[in-house]
């Protein structure tokens, strides 16, 4: 008969190939995604693609000046809005839903409930309240529509690292007479900001990428603006009309910039994870 070591030996080993397999697979799909959009927009990478705007249809050349600095000044305007709501949020969670258990548990299932909702549904819904009323499309409406996709991950972040915050820090700082506000912005939020951060980080990681809320507010501009109260030019809306188009050099530069998002969005990951974990180590 097998020993009991030899057992868990064999178990051990073939769960540890299993985890490796996956890891593979995982890492093996995203190496390809990004070696498909290089190989295909590595044409048109290059300063012309950051220095000049978007081309007419069946012109060479152009870039997508327009529409990076229109997909950062919505990532502004949704950073701007989500931030703050959903950190006031999130420690309202972390540190008074307490005392109103039954409040505390339906704002954390409802955001929950927001988190996993369809982006789709975010932008009709900010078509709804900013664009049909207003008559137009705009930059405002498009960071806005970010912006509550923003907020249940920032609030669903800063509500789990302030729970993870020690209760002894908490206690020693009311016990040497410190208010209860003062306690939580200068020393539960200090403890937890690394984590709080992180949240916003990937937040922003998300909310990059999103086309269908952009279609129905911030649409596209084929120029430069910076107008917030008029249509803008945007990098995930810009992607999805060029791969659409029939032009190679639009499709081309939809190749490249569909690459520097992926990057970017790759960036912002790995640099949430690099400050979570040289927290972590200090702590």
């Amino acid at each position: 008969m097998i020993s009991r070591y030899m057992k868990r030996r064999v178990i051990n080993t073939v769960n540890m190939a299993i985890a490796v397999l996956m890891t593979v697979f995982g890492v093996f799909w995203v190496v390809w995604i990004l070696w498909t959009t290089l190989h295909y927009g590595i044409r048109a990478l290059g300063p012309q693609l950051f220095l000049e705007d978007t081309p007419p249809p069946g012109a060479d050349g152009g870039g997508l000046r327009n529409a990076f600095v229109g997909s950062l000044i919505l990532l502004g305007i949704a950073v701007a809005i989500g931030t703050p709501v959903g950190v006031l949020a999130g420690t309202w969670l972390g540190e008074f839903a307490s005392r109103h258990k039954k409040i505390g548990a339906s704002v954390r299932f409802l955001n929950d409930i927001l988190l996993s909702a369809p982006s789709i549904v975010i932008g009709l819904f900010a078509y709804a309240i900013l664009v049909d009323p207003l008559g137009h499309f705009s930059a405002l409406s498009g960071g806005v529509a970010l912006a509550l996709i923003l907020i249940p991950v920032v609030v669903r972040t800063t509500d789990e690292m302030l729970r993870l915050v020690p209760v002894s820090l908490r206690e020693a700082a009311i016990a040497l007479g410190t208010p209860y506000w003062k306690m939580v912005t200068k020393i539960t939020w200090k403890a937890a900001s690394t984590g709080i951060l992180t949240g916003i980080i990937l937040g922003v990681a998300r909310v990059s990428g999103e086309t269908a809320p952009l279609l129905f507010t911030a649409l596209n501009n084929q120029y430069f603006s910076v107008n917030l109260s008029h249509p803008i030019a945007n990098l995930p809306v810009v992607i999805f009309q060029f791969a659409m188009s029939p032009y190679a050099n639009w499709q081309q530069m939809a190749w490249a910039g569909a690459f520097v998002a992926v990057l970017f969005i790759l960036l912002l990951s790995f640099g949430s994870r690099r400050l979570l974990s040289r927290e972590t180590h200090r702590s």
